[in-house]
């Protein structure tokens, strides 16, 4: 009896995204920012304290949201890894179909999985790849 497992990998779920803001703000900052806003009002248009409570737990949302992304990026990576250690010895063969081997070394690069065949010959894993037991 002869079993044939192909590996399908979902489309994106082998790439990272980094993504860094430049002007990266910390509570800190948001403070002196909000101190600085009271400071600089007009006093004969003051600023209602609910405004001040309703940019805090705006600005709280953002950095909760960096934070997942961060943590979701920390999580794809170790998908990543758990699927380079499960394609090592296997066979693969290249979305186009013109390339064939079996799987020596995976390299996890920003863009993605490259699988290194024992003869050296790279291939990005992703969609169209088809991987199955060595024969």
């Amino acid at each position: 009896m002869t079993v044939d497992m192909t590996t399908t990998i979902p489309v994106g779920a082998n790439s990272t995204t980094t993504s860094t803001s430049k002007t990266a703000v910390d509570y800190q900052s948001f403070l002196k920012l909000l101190i600085a806003e009271m400071k600089n009002q007009d006093p004969t248009k003051p600023m209602d304290s609910t405004q001040y409570v309703a940019q805090l737990a705006t600005f709280s949302q953002v950095e909760q949201s960096v934070q997942t992304n961060t943590k979701l990026d920390q999580i794809m990576q170790s998908s990543a890894l758990s699927q380079a250690d499960a394609i090592i010895g296997r066979s693969i063969t290249s979305a186009d179909g013109k390339t064939t081997g079996t799987v020596a070394s995976v390299t996890l690069a920003s863009s993605g999985l490259i699988a290194v065949l024992q003869d050296g010959t790279k291939v990005p894993v992703g969609p169209g790849v088809s991987i199955k037991p060595a024969s």
